[in-house]
């Protein structure tokens, strides 16, 4: 017999693992891993992990550049740019105010808002540089909105079958 789980549903502002899986497009074990490695270390709630939108954005951008081969050192490193200039963009970001994004050689990293710098750090770029919109992993998120609750919906009309 299955155990049915009475789980309060996620504090509005914040993403259950399944979410930000499913958002990230990777695997509920490696959210552990990257939980347990401190890469992305969201709040727990019991033995849920409970993700902020800038945490889920992290994971988005996390994950598009560990797909294009990024090891964990590089991935640490552009992780702590984030952190450092993400938050001051990120409402904009969220607001569709602002398009940003992303640029690394593993090396060098920039955050640009304005696709004029984009192109000149391409164009003078040395070496292969990933480009990650964030601007697109925001809006996936906003999309991606949660259903509301069944409680929340008008009830279901059924029609009756005719003949």
């Amino acid at each position: 017999m299955k155990k049915s789980r009475s789980e309060a549903p996620p504090a509005p502002g914040s993403y259950a693992s399944s979410e930000v899986a499913k958002v990230a497009k990777v695997t509920l074990r490696q959210l552990q891993w990257w939980d347990e490695k401190h890469v992305v270390s969201p709040r727990h709630e019991g033995h849920r992990r409970m993700y902020t939108p800038t945490e889920v954005l992290e994971v988005t951008v996390i994950a598009e550049l560990r797909r294009k081969g990024f090891s964990l050192q590089k991935l640490r490193r552009v992780l702590r740019y984030l952190h450092k200039d993400m938050d001051r963009r990120l409402s904009d970001v969220l607001a569709g105010d602002s398009s940003l994004h992303l640029l690394t050689d593993g090396k060098s990293i920039f955050l640009e808002d304005r696709q004029e710098r984009v192109i000149d750090i391409l164009k003078n770029a040395r070496q292969p540089m990933f480009l990650v919109c964030v601007s697109d992993h925001a809006r996936r998120l906003v999309q991606n909105g949660r259903k509301p609750a069944r409680s929340e919906t008008a009830p279901v009309v059924r029609k009756a079958r005719v003949g």
